[in-house]
């Protein structure tokens, strides 16, 4: 039988911070690098490094929409 799980580079990083846009005190679940999901609100967060680490909204640019 084949081994159908292959192994993933996915390593998911958990932190704590306040949400923008729930303004709760959360933890944040990283899905890559730099975006980070709410687990209160689900939203999508994109972090910002410039000296002070921040968490902003992430806006999706779709032109069929």
């Amino acid at each position: 039988m084949k081994n159908y799980f292959k192994k993933s580079d996915f390593n998911p990083e958990v932190t704590h911070g306040v949400c923008p846009t729930c303004q709760e005190n959360t933890m944040l679940i990283s899905m890559t690098r730099d975006f980070y999901r709410c687990v209160t609100c689900g939203a999508d967060l994109e972090q910002k490094v410039n000296g002070v680490i921040k968490y902003i909204p992430r806006i999706n640019i779709n032109p069929e929409a």
